[in-house]
């Protein structure tokens, strides 16, 4: 079998030249060899190429092919070496392909992966600055008042602290009543056993009924007046609970409206707390967890609210009990500087009785210079006049605040409502009236219930259990009223 004649391929050229189908030396060998001289050139894998020529015919096509093609000669080698060569130059291209195929489509995805984490990440970015805005607004939704100022602020920032003291003074106003009977039963006790002995002595008998007679009065109307601040109730609107539908309810709730109950109750508004109508000038009480009539303030003192119905007997409890401290204080000035130099002259003669008994036996220390009962008188006479001057100075101070406040016809609420109100109509160029006021004399004579004069002396200087003008339901005019008086809101 005849072999053709080749020569080793020195110098083969690149791989990419075979991938580029323009250069001659990436074309198999078998593919340029032709029939004959002018014969169409078939490839070498193909089925229906011509059998192969003699030997001669082999050795001239591989002559002629070297002639012609020394560079596919050089570059292919034999037939089948060739073809191997060619194919892994073209399973090498293949898989360079697909890798860079590969490559791109891993970084397609992690580019994709960037960027949904990016717009995932914007997107709870904005969701929450929507619900940040949506949760604000709520707030200033729920929050919103148009009379909203410091002083309400204030309120709510010490909300809590009114919180404990309403608890506190509700569990502790019988301890602050038996205090306040306690302390006056000791300076009572003290008058009779110390001074009023003293008084009958060293006093003429002018002086001797001028202080009986006022200190009795004096404190008949300071038991009076504050058993019946105790005792009284302060005035409770009737409770009528209201059961209406929605917009029922809606339409009470408007500023100004009026609500007829069961028993004529006229409601100018309704109490958050009650959920029941509140007339005129009256209030809720967190102490007591109710509405009060006319109601003034909750009194520990007193373990009860000041209302329409002991307003009277406050204020005269705290006029008669400060005008019996001051007299108590005036009176028993010079027995107190009298006590008060005993007492320091005690102290210092038990001090050098001390340094004496101190190079003493037993029975050579000497008695005592003064008793056991001249110590107990001095000191409870320095005691009297400090406790009652406190208590002048303290209570005399609400006292005084109080005939303010009944000199111009308003309570202590009252008093805060007026000043906010007169503020806002002055803005506007308006002058506020406070619509339950007749004049400061006017005043004093409907809060002492003074319709005559000689009321005067049977209903102010003497224990008088009379009751206030009006049913604290609804302010009409009083009997002792002759003018008519400014028109109600007139501004």
């Amino acid at each position: 079998m005849f072999s053709v004649a080749r020569e080793p391929a020195k110098n083969p050229p690149p791989i990419g030249s075979q991938r580029r189908g323009r250069d001659v030396s990436g074309i198999p060998i078998g593919s340029l060899l032709t029939s004959g001289s002018g014969g169409v050139a078939r490839p070498a894998g193909s089925r229906s190429a011509a059998p192969r020529a003699g030997p001669a015919r082999c050795a001239q096509c591989a002559g002629a092919g070297r002639r012609a093609l020394p560079g596919a000669v050089r570059a292919a080698g034999t037939g089948h070496g060739g073809g191997r060569r060619g194919a892994g130059g073209r399973f090498g291209a293949a898989g360079m392909r697909s890798r860079q195929r590969m490559f791109a489509a891993v970084m397609r995805l992690l580019l994709k992966c960037l960027r949904l984490g990016r717009r995932r990440r914007f997107k709870l970015v904005r969701q929450a600055g929507q619900l940040w805005h949506y949760g604000h607004l709520c707030l200033r939704s729920l929050l919103y008042n148009s009379f909203t100022n410091g002083d309400v602020v204030l309120d709510s920032l010490f909300e809590p602290i009114y919180w404990l003291v309403d608890h506190v003074t509700r569990w502790f106003g019988v301890v602050f009543v038996a205090l306040v009977i306690g302390l006056t039963s000791s300076i009572v006790a003290i008058v009779y056993i110390c001074l009023l002995p003293l008084i009958l002595q060293t006093y003429t008998p002018a002086w001797i009924c001028w202080h009986l007679a006022y200190g009795h009065w004096n404190l008949i109307m300071i038991v009076f007046h504050y058993y019946k601040a105790i005792t009284t109730s302060p005035g409770y609107p009737p409770q009528v609970r209201l059961s209406l539908g929605t917009n029922e309810q809606h339409s009470l709730l408007q500023l100004g409206t009026r609500y007829q109950a069961k028993n004529d109750l006229t409601g100018v508004s309704i109490c958050r707390k009650c959920i029941a109508p509140k007339p005129a000038r009256t209030h809720h009480c967190s102490i007591c967890n109710r509405c009060v009539l006319k109601m003034d303030h909750h009194c520990p003192w007193l373990n009860n609210c000041v209302g329409h119905y002991n307003h009277r007997y406050f204020f005269s409890f705290c006029l008669f009990m400060t005008m019996g401290c001051i007299y108590c204080s005036i009176s028993g000035w010079d027995m107190f500087r009298d006590a008060y130099a005993a007492i320091e002259r005690m102290k210092l003669l038990e001090k050098e009785r001390l340094q004496v008994a101190a190079n003493q036996t037993y029975y050579q220390t000497p008695p005592p210079t003064f008793s056991f009962r001249q110590r107990a008188f001095h000191k409870s006479v320095v005691y009297l006049w400090v406790l009652c001057s406190s208590v002048a100075l303290a209570l005399g101070a609400l006292t005084v605040w109080h005939a303010a406040l009944i000199t111009r016809g308003e309570t202590s609420i009252e008093r805060h409502i007026n000043k906010k109100e007169r503020q806002r109509l002055q803005k506007k160029g308006k002058v506020f009236r406070n619509p339950y006021s007749y004049g400061s004399w006017d005043n004093w004579k409907v809060f002492l219930g003074v319709d005559v004069p000689r009321h005067w002396l049977t209903r102010v200087l003497l224990p008088s259990p009379h009751l206030p003008h009006g049913t604290g339901l609804s302010w009409e005019l009083p009997p002792c009223m002759t003018k008519q008086r400014t028109p109600l809101l007139a501004i």
